[in-house]
């Protein structure tokens, strides 16, 4: 054979072998497309972002079992969930997907704070919550609008963030967790139950810190028991109430009982009869959730949810309770970001600094600083 057939031959082989490469990419990505559009995302919940996976190295550090975690993601308070990201991350050899939901406006400032060095492996998804999927199930009071926090509610939607997981975490942003993130997510779910919570009367973190609490942990704290609405569903007032900012759930039961409905329901019927206490000790997101869970709700080990680090309470805590907990959750209203909460520095240990330096550390010694 020529010298000339020979290179004849190996061009035509390897424009063979180009044009087979072109076909399997893009048999790829029509299958990608078809995945995309064929699962449309309900209420304005969009995927903005989403890195698929790790770097090789990394993922052979790490094991194969996957652990969806959903946090809300407001820009004010950002520099919570990055820390609560980076703790997770840091503390787990899992395969931890974020799906982080927050506002449009938000999404910039997010993504470039993923990008610093401590950060750059998390696997995530950015979703855009639209709070017009709130209009009508929400009062929002004119003179008090900027007080309103519409991803309190994202909690809510979770099929919507994670419509192929059987499971998922929610976590809020004032948390920090201390050890495996797996250990919760194996947190065993009774039949029939579609969330496991932490009850607030029976928890670790009660026991050691709150004294005279009041009405403030069971039902009546949360819900008008004057109502001949409330009344009608029987609910023991003196019922113990549990802690929303961090469960798990079990999507399968959660779309199979229609919990987002039921959830949506009593917001809808709160905004006609004003069913919350006027006293109420919480979130307005608590008081539907008390009503749907009523005695249908597994717990959680009480380690995995140590909070009111974020009220006077807090400082209640021996530093070796702190150290043992699992999981810290600064609920309240002092921030482990601002001046005043406890433990503060523990949190700070997990704190990734805003490269856009919009988000500042306010300290006692310094109006605002950034950690170094």
């Amino acid at each position: 054979m020529t010298l000339r057939k020979v290179n004849i031959s190996i061009l035509i082989v390897a424009v063979v072998i180009f044009l087979l490469v072109i076909h399997h990419n893009f048999l790829s990505l029509s299958d990608f497309l078809r995945r995309e559009l064929s699962d449309p995302s309900p209420l304005g919940l969009q995927p903005i972002d989403f890195i698929p996976a790790a770097p090789q190295r990394l993922a052979d550090e790490r094991n194969d079992q996957e652990i969806p975690v959903v946090i809300a993601a407001s820009d004010e308070r950002l520099g919570g969930a990055i820390a609560a990201m980076n703790s997770i991350y840091q503390n787990t050899r899992a395969n931890v997907v974020f799906h982080i939901v927050t506002l449009n406006d938000t999404v910039d400032h997010l993504r470039m704070w993923l990008r610093s060095p401590p950060l750059k492996n998390i696997r995530y998804r950015i979703l855009d919550f639209d709070p017009r999927v709130l209009e009508g199930k929400v009062q929002v009071d004119p003179q008090k609008a900027d007080a309103f926090k519409p991803l309190t509610f994202a909690r809510f939607y979770l099929p919507s963030f994670v419509p192929h997981a059987e499971k998922v975490i929610y976590v809020d942003d004032d948390v920090i967790v201390q050890d495996d993130i797996v250990e919760l997510y194996n947190n065993p779910l009774k039949p029939g139950h579609a969330a496991a919570f932490s009850d607030d009367c029976d928890s670790t973190s009660s026991k050691v810190a709150v004294r005279g609490a009041g009405n403030q942990y069971n039902y009546i704290g949360f819900l008008d028991y004057k109502k001949e609405t409330i009344r009608k569903l029987a609910m023991k007032a003196n019922t113990c109430s549990f802690n929303p900012g961090v469960f798990v759930a079990n999507l399968t039961e959660w779309k199979l009982q229609n919990i987002t409905k039921q959830l949506e329901k009593w917001m809808a019927l709160n905004v006609v009869e004003e069913l919350y206490s006027k006293t109420l000790a919480g979130s307005i997101t608590t008081p539907p959730l008390l009503i749907v869970f009523y005695k249908q709700h597994s717990s959680i080990d009480p380690m995995w949810n140590v909070r009111h680090l974020g009220s006077s309470a807090g400082k209640r805590y021996s530093p070796q309770f702190v150290e043992a907990a699992k999981l810290l959750h600064w609920n309240g209203h002092f921030k482990p970001w601002g001046r005043t909460a406890s433990y503060a520095e523990v949190w700070e240990k997990w704190y990734v600094p805003d490269p856009a330096g919009k988000f500042n550390l306010i300290r006692r010694h310094s109006e605002a600083y950034e950690a170094k």
